[in-house]
Formats: structure tokens, sequence, C-alpha cells
């Protein structure tokens, strides 16, 4: 018997994260319980990476308590000076402390202030704070409350319940391990993400002993993806986007159409197939990780080829976050042209934020706007080919031309991405502002979960031979060859739009 059409995996998946946007809303709002008991700690550094990182930041530490000094910054360089002493005797307690007197004293959105963060967090982030009970019983909460709102959800698409139940703590402990992975220091300044660990993870098992039969039914990666990117949608909000800058929308929206059509055209001249063109050229053009899920889901796409182009998107991400600010500085190019630069270039947010703290803290923040402004074009690029998807389908089976009816077009069109647009509307326009805020953290912690969830399954579900072979490497040269495009094009918008050429440079401090 067909599935009714409110039990399909969309619906279920926007019942399940508005269902989780709901809660979370109404805890914050009557203080059911701490918001802070779903939100459990991952960072760690060890003693031998704090020293081994001490002689760089001793560095950057003397060049910013000299300048304090030129200026008149007495207790800047005050703190500098201490933070260095601190580093000198190697004492993780005192380097805590020091670290956060110099960011209290250099202030937000600045290098000085950026660097005692930076600095403090790696001194208080110690592996045992990760293993403390009190921690792991978070993670625990989490992961019961995954297991029942999943087991919901299997039971209402019509899933193998019993299954599901079993494999599903098995399936959460290898996301637990891939976001501890993830946590550690080294990996956090490099940007690389915990998608990446939780996808190893799921290959390992697949590529070795093999996905066990009692494990299959847990591996949900759709229904954990939709799930996610409904909740993704609370965290895209209008208006911080129109307020980020004018700007920021303009290059945004130039780099997205022209870089995806590139992409997309150098696919087919490869003969990638459409689906996995659609996928690739989302990633390279928007936000990487997060648009290949959108993409893959709103177009129904292969998850095989979902995981080759979010590995292709994190590869790539760590040798440009390197060597692109090594290129800003040979050039002395302009802090702000270049922050447009890795923003509307580097695929995630954590290598944009990295790469430019390695120039300046204005070339930091200008790479934030444009990536925020990228990210929120998610939505639209979703809803576009959507509809283009549909339009495809109708001329395949048989209709030609003829345009699809409304009716078609809403019956193909993917419940989640409505699901995802209705909750960034809601917490764009209609919720107060410290109901929004104060659950931003617990949402942003909560969505983690169920992408990290997700890529997991699509390991267990990959073999290494599949991703090494696929297409004869025709998709890996077409997202190499539109990322090359990518970094010309919007260099020279960055150049153009930021660096006063056509509009006046903006005041970004």
């Amino acid at each position: 018997m067909a599935t009714k059409s409110w039990r399909t995996e969309d619906w279920v998946a926007v019942y399940l994260g508005f269902l989780i946007l709901a809660v979370i809303l109404a805890a914050f709002n009557w203080k059911w319980f701490d918001l802070g008991t779903l939100r459990p700690t991952f960072r760690w550094t060890a003693d031998s990476q704090i020293a081994g990182a001490a002689p760089g930041w001793k560095a950057s530490l003397d060049a910013i308590a000299k300048d304090a000094d030129a200026k008149g910054r007495k207790d800047l360089a005050a703190a500098a000076n201490n933070l260095n002493s601190a580093l000198d005797k190697g004492e993780r307690a005192a380097i805590d402390k020091t670290a956060a007197a110099l960011a209290k004293a250099g202030g937000r959105n600045t290098l000085p202030g950026a660097l005692g963060g930076e600095i403090r967090g790696h001194a208080a982030a110690t592996a045992d704070k990760v293993f403390a009970g009190a921690n792991l019983l978070k993670a625990l909460y989490i992961g019961i409350a995954g297991l029942l709102i999943g087991a919901v959800g299997i039971a209402l698409i019509g899933g193998n319940l019993g299954a599901f139940l079993i494999g599903f703590p098995v399936v959460f402990v290898l996301a637990w391990l891939a976001r501890v992975l993830a946590g550690n220091g080294l990996f956090i300044d490099y940007g690389v993400e915990y998608v990446i660990f939780a996808l190893l993870m799921g290959l390992l098992i697949s590529n070795t002993i093999g996905t066990p039969a009692w494990l299959k039914a847990s591996v949900q990666t759709e229904f954990f993806i939709k799930t996610g990117l409904v909740i993704l949608g609370a965290g895209l909000l209008f208006m911080e986007v129109i307020q980020a800058g004018v700007l920021g929308i303009l290059q945004a929206v130039l780099v997205v159409f022209v870089v995806w059509y590139v992409c997309f055209w150098m696919a087919r001249k490869l003969r990638v197939d459409d689906d996995f063109a659609a996928m690739l050229s989302s990633s390279v053009a928007i936000c990487g990780v997060s648009a290949a899920i959108a993409t893959c889901g709103a177009i129904q796409g292969d998850k095989k080829k979902l995981s080759y182009v979010t590995s292709l998107v994190l590869i790539c991400a760590v040798p440009m976050m390197i060597v692109m600010p090594w290129i800003v500085k040979a050039f002395n190019m302009n802090d702000i042209v270049a922050g447009a630069w890795l923003g509307g270039t580097l695929d995630t947010s954590a290598s944009v934020v990295a790469a430019g703290a390695l120039i300046s803290d204005v070339a930091m923040k200008t790479g934030v706007i444009v990536k925020f402004s990228q990210n929120a074009l998610i939505g639209v690029a979703a809803f576009i080919l959507v509809v283009w998807w549909t339009y495809k389908a109708n001329a395949a089976a048989g209709a030609g031309g003829e345009r699809p009816g409304a009716g078609i077009i809403w019956e193909r069109f993917p419940k989640f991405v409505l699901g995802f647009i209705v909750a960034s509307a809601l917490f764009s326009f209609f919720l107060p502002a410290t109901m929004v805020e104060g659950t931003r953290s617990t949402l942003g912690e909560l969505r983690t979960w169920w992408f990290a969830l997700a890529f997991v399954c699509i390991g267990l579900e990959t073999k290494f031979v599949d991703l090494a072979t696929m297409e004869g490497g025709r998709p890996a040269v077409a997202f190499l060859g539109a990322q090359a495009v990518n970094v010309v094009w919007t260099l020279l918008l960055a150049y153009l739009i930021f660096g006063g050429v056509i509009f006046p440079v903006p005041d970004i401090k």
C-alpha cells in the first residue's frame, strides 16, 4: 500500500523539525529546562599542541605589544606581555586568565581580541572536560531525544522501527566520536569540521567489515538531512543579512549565479550527469557542504555523489585557506577586498574565519559578511532547482515542452525545503529578538547533530572503490575548474564592489 501523502519522508522531516523548534522555543520561554544541557563541549587541545603553537603566538603578541605602546594603549600592551610570560611558563590556568584579559582589552572584532580568544579557547579546552561525567550526560540526553524523535519519524514513514531502535545508538556514538575528533584544537585552527570525520567514521566501517545488516535500518541519510535542514532555516535571518551589507549581498548574488552556471557547464562538457553537476555547482558556488546537502535533497540526488562532493569541498578548503592569505600578503592587497575575496571563495564558514584571522580583523569581519550573504541564498537556489527539475522530469516523462501545472510542481516540490523557508521567515519576522538570540546556539547544536548523523550514514552506505572510480574522476575536474574560475571571478568582484571602484569603500572596522 502506498505511503499516505502526509506521511512521506519530506513531510515527516518538516513535522519533526518544527517539533524540535517548538520544544526549544517553549523551553526558553517557560524555562522548562536549562538549554545549556543540550550543548556538550567537544573542544580539547593537548599540552604538546599548546607548546607547539606558543612560538607563533608569542611573535604575534610581541607585535601587538609594540603597536599598543606606539598608540599609547598601555593596558593592551600589558595584557599582551602578561600573556607572553604565561606562555613561557606553560601553565594552562595562567594562560587562560591572561588570554581572557587580552581579549577584553582588545575588544570584539579586533586582532588582539581574536588572538586572546583563540589562545584562551585552547588553554581552557582540556580533554578531561570532554570526558567529564556531566558533559557525557549532556550527550546522552541528546542521544535519547534523537532516538525518540527518530523513532516517531520512522514509525510515521512506515520503516522498521525495531531495527532502527537497535541501530540508532551505534550511529549516534559514531557521530559523537566524529565530533570529539573535530574538537581538537589543531583541526579547529585549520577549519576541518566534524563533517569529514563523520563521513570517515562511516567509510571506515563500510570499507572494512562492511555495514552489518542489522544496522542498515538506522542508516536514514535523507531523513536526518531533511530534518536538519528545517532546523537550519531558523539560523538564517533575513534582517541580519540586510544589516551585514548590501554590497555583500550583491557580490554573493553575482558569485552564485555565474559560478554555478560555469560549474554546471563544465560538468556537462565533461559528461557528468545533471544531478551530479547540480550538487557540484551548488557546493562551489554557494557555501559548500550545506548547499550540497540542500541540493541533493531538492533534486533527490544520489547519496554516494553527495559524499563525493563533500569530500571535494573539505579537501579543497584546507589548502585554499592557507594559500589565499599568503597571496593577500604577498601582493599587499587591501584588507576589505581580501576579506570579500575569502568570503566568496572559501566553502566553509570556519575556513573563512580562520583565513581572515591570518590577515586582519577587518578581513575576517568582511569575509564573514560575504559568506553569510551567500549562505542566505540556499533557500533561493533550492527553490529554483526544484522548479527546474520538475520541468525536466515532465519532459522526460514524455510531455515534451509542455509546462507542468502548479499541482504537479507542488506534488514534486520537496516539502522539507518549504519547512526550511517557513522556519527562516518565522525566526526572521515573527519571533521576539530575545527568543531568537536565546535559542540560537542550542538550535545550532541540534542541527549539527542531525547533520553529523547524516554524514555517518553516507559513509556507511559508500565504498571507497565507488568514490575512486566514480565517472572516471571527471566530477573532480569540473569542481576544481569551477573553483579556479570562482577564485578569479570573486577577486574581480571584490575589487570592483569593495575596492572603491563602483561604490565607496564600506566602513568596516
